[in-house]
Protein backbone atom coordinates (compact mmCIF):
# COMPACT_ATOMS: atom_id res chain seq x y z
CA UNK A 1 0.00 0.00 0.00
CA UNK A 2 1.43 3.07 -0.73
CA UNK A 3 0.04 5.79 1.33
CA UNK A 4 1.05 8.41 4.10
CA UNK A 5 0.44 7.49 7.94
CA UNK A 6 -2.67 9.36 9.20
CA UNK A 7 -4.18 10.01 12.58
CA UNK A 8 -7.52 8.75 14.15
CA UNK A 9 -8.74 11.95 13.06
CA UNK A 10 -7.58 11.85 9.84
CA UNK A 11 -8.48 8.41 9.81
CA UNK A 12 -12.32 9.36 10.83
CA UNK A 13 -12.44 11.86 7.94
CA UNK A 14 -11.41 9.65 5.26
CA UNK A 15 -14.62 6.89 6.51
CA UNK A 16 -16.68 9.91 6.19
CA UNK A 17 -15.89 10.96 2.76
CA UNK A 18 -16.03 7.40 1.75
CA UNK A 19 -19.73 6.96 2.96
CA UNK A 20 -20.58 10.31 1.20
CA UNK A 21 -19.03 9.23 -2.10
CA UNK A 22 -20.77 5.67 -1.94
CA UNK A 23 -23.91 7.54 -1.12
CA UNK A 24 -24.02 9.78 -3.91
CA UNK A 25 -23.27 6.92 -6.13
CA UNK A 26 -19.64 8.47 -6.69
CA UNK A 27 -18.21 4.77 -6.18
CA UNK A 28 -18.29 2.30 -9.05
CA UNK A 29 -17.00 -1.69 -8.61
CA UNK A 30 -16.98 -3.58 -11.50
CA UNK A 31 -14.33 -6.50 -11.67
CA UNK A 32 -15.77 -8.38 -14.34
CA UNK A 33 -15.28 -5.54 -16.69
CA UNK A 34 -12.12 -3.71 -15.35
CA UNK A 35 -11.94 0.32 -15.82
CA UNK A 36 -8.64 1.50 -17.88
CA UNK A 37 -7.25 4.89 -15.63
CA UNK A 38 -5.55 7.95 -17.72
CA UNK A 39 -2.24 6.11 -16.87
CA UNK A 40 -3.09 2.91 -18.52
CA UNK A 41 -3.37 0.76 -15.48
CA UNK A 42 -6.49 -1.72 -15.53
CA UNK A 43 -9.08 -1.27 -11.99
CA UNK A 44 -12.08 -2.73 -10.95
CA UNK A 45 -12.74 0.46 -9.25
CA UNK A 46 -13.54 4.07 -10.57
CA UNK A 47 -14.62 7.32 -8.26
CA UNK A 48 -16.11 9.80 -10.17
CA UNK A 49 -15.45 12.72 -7.81
CA UNK A 50 -16.97 15.32 -10.60
CA UNK A 51 -20.53 13.91 -8.99
CA UNK A 52 -19.80 15.73 -5.64
CA UNK A 53 -21.33 18.81 -7.87
CA UNK A 54 -24.49 17.90 -7.71
CA UNK A 55 -25.19 17.07 -4.26
CA UNK A 56 -24.58 20.77 -1.86
CA UNK A 57 -24.23 19.37 1.41
CA UNK A 58 -22.01 16.83 0.88
CA UNK A 59 -20.12 18.96 -0.99
CA UNK A 60 -19.97 21.09 1.81
CA UNK A 61 -19.16 18.34 4.12
CA UNK A 62 -15.84 17.43 2.15
CA UNK A 63 -15.01 20.98 1.07
CA UNK A 64 -14.96 21.49 5.08
CA UNK A 65 -12.71 18.43 5.89
CA UNK A 66 -10.49 19.03 2.88
CA UNK A 67 -9.86 23.16 4.54
CA UNK A 68 -9.15 21.43 8.07
CA UNK A 69 -7.07 18.95 6.87
CA UNK A 70 -4.77 21.48 4.76
CA UNK A 71 -4.79 23.96 7.53
CA UNK A 72 -3.70 21.31 10.09
CA UNK A 73 -0.90 20.01 8.05
CA UNK A 74 0.00 22.87 5.95
CA UNK A 75 -0.29 25.79 7.92
CA UNK A 76 -3.06 28.75 8.48
CA UNK A 77 -0.84 31.42 6.98
CA UNK A 78 1.59 29.16 4.74
CA UNK A 79 -0.31 29.22 1.49
CA UNK A 80 -0.75 32.75 -0.70
CA UNK A 81 -3.13 30.59 -3.14
CA UNK A 82 -4.96 27.53 -3.88
CA UNK A 83 -4.51 26.09 -7.80
CA UNK A 84 -6.96 24.06 -9.50
CA UNK A 85 -5.12 21.45 -12.31
CA UNK A 86 -7.56 21.67 -15.32
CA UNK A 87 -10.33 20.37 -15.38
CA UNK A 88 -11.50 18.29 -12.67
CA UNK A 89 -9.36 20.27 -10.21
CA UNK A 90 -11.23 23.40 -11.05
CA UNK A 91 -14.54 23.14 -9.02
CA UNK A 92 -12.77 21.74 -5.98
CA UNK A 93 -9.92 24.38 -5.95
CA UNK A 94 -12.41 27.26 -6.29
CA UNK A 95 -14.70 25.58 -3.02
CA UNK A 96 -11.63 25.30 -1.12
CA UNK A 97 -10.36 28.55 -2.27
CA UNK A 98 -13.73 29.63 -0.57
CA UNK A 99 -13.55 28.07 2.11
CA UNK A 100 -9.81 29.24 2.92
CA UNK A 101 -10.73 32.77 1.81
CA UNK A 102 -7.78 32.47 -0.75
CA UNK A 103 -7.37 33.25 -4.24
CA UNK A 104 -7.37 30.62 -7.32
CA UNK A 105 -5.59 29.68 -9.87
CA UNK A 106 -5.97 27.78 -12.75
CA UNK A 107 -3.43 25.51 -14.54
CA UNK A 108 -3.53 24.28 -18.00
CA UNK A 109 -2.49 21.59 -18.74
CA UNK A 110 -0.63 22.48 -21.86
CA UNK A 111 0.02 26.55 -22.48
CA UNK A 112 -3.06 28.38 -24.01
CA UNK A 113 -2.58 28.93 -27.51
CA UNK A 114 -3.39 32.37 -27.69
CA UNK A 115 -3.10 35.46 -26.21
CA UNK A 116 -0.63 35.56 -24.12
CA UNK A 117 0.41 31.71 -24.19
CA UNK A 118 -0.44 31.44 -20.24
CA UNK A 119 -1.03 27.58 -19.05
CA UNK A 120 -1.23 29.44 -15.59
CA UNK A 121 -4.68 31.75 -15.12
CA UNK A 122 -5.21 34.18 -11.96
CA UNK A 123 -2.55 36.33 -10.76
CA UNK A 124 0.56 34.70 -9.51
CA UNK A 125 3.34 36.70 -7.78
CA UNK A 126 6.46 35.71 -7.52
CA UNK A 127 7.31 33.68 -4.79
CA UNK A 128 3.61 33.24 -4.24
CA UNK A 129 3.23 29.80 -1.71
CA UNK A 130 0.62 27.62 -3.82
CA UNK A 131 -0.97 24.68 -2.83
CA UNK A 132 -2.19 22.61 -6.20
CA UNK A 133 -5.49 21.00 -5.62
CA UNK A 134 -6.98 18.19 -7.47
CA UNK A 135 -9.91 15.95 -7.50
CA UNK A 136 -8.18 12.73 -7.16
CA UNK A 137 -4.79 10.94 -7.75
CA UNK A 138 -3.34 7.58 -8.99
CA UNK A 139 -0.07 7.03 -9.70
CA UNK A 140 0.92 11.36 -8.92
CA UNK A 141 2.07 11.68 -12.47
CA UNK A 142 -0.10 14.73 -13.30
CA UNK A 143 0.34 16.24 -10.58
CA UNK A 144 3.87 16.83 -11.08
CA UNK A 145 3.32 18.26 -14.23
CA UNK A 146 0.94 21.09 -12.75
CA UNK A 147 3.34 21.66 -9.86
CA UNK A 148 6.19 22.46 -12.38
CA UNK A 149 4.15 24.48 -14.70
CA UNK A 150 3.50 26.58 -11.59
CA UNK A 151 6.79 26.73 -10.62
CA UNK A 152 7.69 28.28 -14.28
CA UNK A 153 5.38 30.87 -13.75
CA UNK A 154 6.92 31.53 -10.10
CA UNK A 155 4.99 29.69 -7.44
CA UNK A 156 6.29 28.04 -4.76
CA UNK A 157 5.14 24.69 -4.56
CA UNK A 158 5.24 22.29 -1.82
CA UNK A 159 1.81 20.72 -1.35
CA UNK A 160 -0.54 19.13 -3.12
CA UNK A 161 -3.77 17.89 -1.73
CA UNK A 162 -6.63 15.95 -3.51
CA UNK A 163 -9.74 14.52 -2.10
CA UNK A 164 -9.35 10.68 -2.84
CA UNK A 165 -5.87 9.09 -3.59
CA UNK A 166 -5.90 5.50 -4.87
CA UNK A 167 -2.82 4.52 -2.10
CA UNK A 168 -2.00 1.46 -4.24
CA UNK A 169 0.32 1.97 -7.00
CA UNK A 170 3.85 1.98 -6.17
CA UNK A 171 5.97 5.38 -6.59
CA UNK A 172 2.52 7.55 -6.10
CA UNK A 173 4.05 9.45 -3.32
CA UNK A 174 7.67 9.02 -3.89
CA UNK A 175 7.03 10.54 -7.42
CA UNK A 176 5.94 13.82 -5.83
CA UNK A 177 8.40 13.52 -3.27
CA UNK A 178 10.72 13.40 -5.60
CA UNK A 179 10.34 16.85 -6.84
CA UNK A 180 9.78 18.35 -3.42
CA UNK A 181 5.96 18.54 -3.13
CA UNK A 182 4.16 16.54 -0.55
CA UNK A 183 0.60 14.99 -0.92
CA UNK A 184 -2.61 15.44 1.52
CA UNK A 185 -5.74 13.50 0.84
CA UNK A 186 -9.13 12.61 2.47
CA UNK A 187 -10.03 9.32 1.51
CA UNK A 188 -8.01 5.68 -0.41
CA UNK A 189 -10.15 2.91 -1.63
CA UNK A 190 -9.01 0.90 1.99
CA UNK A 191 -11.38 3.13 3.54
CA UNK A 192 -14.22 2.65 0.62
CA UNK A 193 -13.97 -1.17 1.01
CA UNK A 194 -14.81 -0.84 4.97
CA UNK A 195 -17.45 1.17 4.61
CA UNK A 196 -18.72 -0.84 1.52
CA UNK A 197 -18.50 -3.74 3.20
CA UNK A 198 -19.99 -2.41 6.81
CA UNK A 199 -22.90 -1.00 5.15
CA UNK A 200 -23.69 -3.57 2.66
CA UNK A 201 -22.77 -1.93 -0.58
CA UNK A 202 -21.67 -4.20 -2.76
CA UNK A 203 -21.62 -8.40 -2.89
CA UNK A 204 -19.04 -10.29 -1.21
CA UNK A 205 -17.33 -11.40 -4.43
CA UNK A 206 -17.42 -7.98 -5.99
CA UNK A 207 -15.58 -6.77 -2.76
CA UNK A 208 -12.69 -9.55 -2.34
CA UNK A 209 -11.84 -8.86 -6.32
CA UNK A 210 -11.39 -5.65 -5.00
CA UNK A 211 -9.00 -6.55 -2.70
CA UNK A 212 -6.87 -8.39 -4.34
CA UNK A 213 -6.39 -5.64 -6.54
CA UNK A 214 -5.39 -3.54 -3.41
CA UNK A 215 -3.09 -6.21 -2.10
CA UNK A 216 -1.06 -5.92 -5.48
CA UNK A 217 -2.45 -3.85 -8.33
CA UNK A 218 0.59 -4.05 -10.34
CA UNK A 219 -0.46 -8.22 -11.06
CA UNK A 220 -4.32 -7.35 -11.20
CA UNK A 221 -3.67 -4.86 -14.08
CA UNK A 222 -1.30 -7.17 -15.97
CA UNK A 223 -3.89 -10.49 -15.58
CA UNK A 224 -6.70 -8.09 -16.80
CA UNK A 225 -5.12 -6.71 -20.13
CA UNK A 226 -3.69 -3.23 -18.32
CA UNK A 227 -0.06 -1.48 -17.69
CA UNK A 228 2.28 -3.80 -15.99
CA UNK A 229 5.00 -1.52 -14.88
Amino acid sequence: MQSVSRTPEQRQAGLVTARILLEIGAINFRPSEPYTLTSGWKSPVYVDLLRVMSFPRARRRIIQMSAAEITNEVGFESIDAVAGGETAGIPFASWISEELALPMLYVRKEPKESGRAAQVEGRLREGDRVILVEDLASDGASKVDFCRALRRAGADVRHAFVVFFYGVFPGAIKTLEDVGVEIRYLANWWDVVDVAEAKGYFDKPALEEVRKFLHDPIAWSAHNGGREV
